[in-house]
This record gives C-alpha cells, sequence and structure tokens, in this order.
C-alpha cells in the first residue's frame, strides 16, 4: 500500500478512529492494533511476505529472551550471531541472491570454465532492507547491554512491523521507538495537527516535486543521444529533486503519521544540499541509515581511532556497504567507492 494511493487515504482515518475511539484506554490493544494494521497495510503488497516479517519478530523476540538469561560470553556472541545470520541470510537471498550468481557464472566464463547455472525468479520484499536494519538493532543492543530485553510480544511485534515506517524508513533503533511502544498515549490535537501538516508536505514533495521531476529526468536520460550536454545536466539537476522529493516526502509522510498515533521518529533530511562539503551532507542525508552504519559498523571496526590508513580502511567499508545496500549492482558499489573518494581530503587533512 503506497502512501499516496486512495487505498492509503482510506485505510489511515479507519485505523486512526479505531485507535483513538474503540481502543483508546487499553495500551495492549493499541499496540495490538498496530500490528493488526501494520500487516494488513504490508499484506496488501503481496500477503505471501507476511511470513518473513513474522518469522524476523520470532527469532529477534527469543534471541533477545535468550540474552536476557545467558551470561556466558561466547554463547551470547553465538545468539547474536544467530540472529544476524538469520536476518542477513534473507536479506542477502531475496536481494542479492541472482547478483552474486551473475558475477559467479561471469567470473568462471571469463576465465575459460563457462558453467550453466540459471537464476531463480525472486521477488523483493518491499521494506526489506528496512525492517531487517531495524530488528538487527535490537539484538546488537541487547547484546551490548544498552537494552533490557523485553518480554512483550505485541510491543515488540508493533516495533517491527510499524506501518508508518515499515517499508520506507526511518530506520529507528530499538532504543528509541520501543519504549514508545510501553507508555500510555493519550490524544493531543497540537500533535495531530503538526502531523497532518508533515504528512501534506510530505505528500507534496512526492506528487508535485518528485512526481513531475522524474517527467523530465526520465524523456532526457531514455533519450540520452538526442540530447546535447547542457540538456544532459538540466537532467541531472531534475533528477537530484527527485530522488530528494522521493525519500524526504516517504519519511515526511512516515513521521507525521506517525505523531497521528502519538509516536516520535527521528528527522531524517535536514536540508541536505544546502550542506557546505560531502561529509556534512552525509549528516544531513538519510540521517538514520548513515546513524545505523556508523553506529553498527563504521564504530565497530575502529571508527577514526588510529591512524590514516584505518580511518581509509573504515569509510571505504561503509560506503560501499551502503552502496551495496542501496541496490544489488556494481553501479551502487561504484557509488559507493566514489563516496569513499570524495571523504579522502577530509580524511587526510
Amino acid at each position: 500500500m503506497l502512501f499516496n494511493s486512495i487505498d492509503f487515504a482510506i485505510f489511515l482515518p479507519i485505523v486512526f478512529l479505531l485507535y483513538w475511539f474503540v481502543a483508546n484506554k487499553n495500551l495492549k490493544l493499541q499496540n495490538f492494533l498496530i500490528v493488526v494494521a501494520s500487516y494488513l497495510f504490508y499484506g496488501w503488497w503481496d500477503w505471501r511476505f507476511l511470513s518473513l516479517i513474522l518469522f524476523s519478530t520470532l527469532i529477534d523476540y527469543s534471541v533477545g529472551i535468550r540474552l536476557s538469561k545467558e551470561e556466558n560470553i561466547s554463547k551470547r556472541k553465538i545468539l547474536l550471531w544467530i540472529s544476524i545470520l538469520i536476518n542477513l541470510g534473507f536479506l542477502g537471498f531475496f536481494k542479492y541472491y541472482n547478483f552474486f550468481l551473475d558475477n559467479f557464472i561471469t567470473a568462471f566464463t571469463f576465465f575459460g570454465t563457462p558453467i550453466n547455472a540459471q537464476g531463480l525468479n525472486i521477488i523483493l520484499p518491499v521494506g526489506i532492507s528496512f525492517y531487517t536494519f531495524q530488528t538487527l538493532s535490537y539484538t546488537i543492543d541487547v547484546y551490548k547491554r544498552k537494552l533490557e530485553p523485553t518480554r512483550d510480544f505485541i510491543a515488540f511485534s508493533a516495533f517491527v512491523s510499524f506501518f508508518p515506517q515499515l517499508v520506507a524508513g526511518p530506520i529507528e533503533r530499538a532504543t528509541s521507538l520501543l519504549p514508545q511502544f510501553y507508555k500510555k498515549r493519550t490524544f493531543e490535537y497540537h500533535k495531530a495537527v503538526d502531523g497532518l501538516r508533515q504528512i501534506l508536505w510530505g505528500l507534496f514533495k512526492k506528487i508535485v516535486i518528485a512526481d513531475n521531476s522524474a517527467q523530465i529526468a526520465n524523456e532526457i536520460f531514455n533519450n540520452s543521444a538526442d540530447y546535447s550536454g547542457s540538456t544532459l545536466v538540466l537532467g541531472a539537476i531534475f533528477f537530484t529533486f527527485q530522488i530528494y522529493g522521493d525519500f524526504s516526502g516517504y519519511s515526511d509522510i512516515a513521521i507525521g503519521t506517525s505523531r497521528l498515533f502519538g509516536f516520535n521518529l527521528k528527522q531524517n533530511f535536514a536540508f541536505p544540499y544546502f550542506s557546505r562539503d560531502i561529509a556534512e551532507f552525509w549528516r544531513r542525508w538519510h540521517i538514520s541509515l548513515s546513524t545505523w552504519f556508523r553506529d553498527y559498523l563504521y564504530i565497530p571496526l575502529g571508527g577514526s581511532r588510529g591512524g590514516t590508513w584505518m580511518k581509509v580502511r573504515n569509510t571505504f567499508a561503509i560506503f560501499i556497504v551502503s552502496g551495496f545496500w542501496h541496490g544489488a549492482n556494481w553501479t551502487f558499489i561504484v557509488w559507493g567507492a566514489l563516496n569513499a573518494l570524495y571523504f579522502l581530503p577530509l580524511l587526510l587533512v
């Protein structure tokens, strides 16, 4: 179900009314309603993939419970790796299986040993890159003892599947979003108004800015041989408006919708095109993803500690993985490597 669809325009008011006028006196009922609404929201696209969300929820909930009882360091690491491997295994299979298979075949053919293997007709589950990272934040933080594991399965299920940010972020940390499901929520008129205002602003970005910019950019790039260099540059400019309107527009709708239900999500974009340098740009663009990679990949690798080589290595690691996260294609990997190169002058100062 898309935010800019008639289906969502009908779905949202119904859930809102049930949430505040039927379930408002019972916190567990409110959380359960969120789970049902979120599964309906996601299943509207393809109900078969609801089993993935449910299985991921069960695994990470169970791992969290086991971590609360386990003091042995080796066993705690095993439990953490069970969560990481299962979650990334699902993500890797659905998103990257055919990419790796195609490159495997190409490599063997290049060295004179052609092999015959066929890819699978795999449908990529919408939002799997987002909710996978969200559930991983829970098990990693529980493992590091930054978060007490929850025994409230309904609240945890609501955290994993929370429909406003399920398919396009922001990627919320368990330390920030999960505790909000434990607290009684009361309707606040000014928050609802702010939420509606942000939803409308997000829809404006998506429908007016992004969709119209996309028409022009697609027309230019789909017929690039027919246009001059200056027109291609114009197409690139419209493309920058398109991707910003798409990403930040969806984030605004998610944040605004969450406010309607009494939840606060983190800001995901902070006027990134007004940044003074590449480092500031990545502090302002897709903030929830950038900070996730910083805290769960860059810092564990050593961060900025150590010599220049360590900084360069970790910077390339975070950007190449980030590029690969965006898509199973060499263009995304090259895009990540280029962004790492842009950082080199800052690292070598």
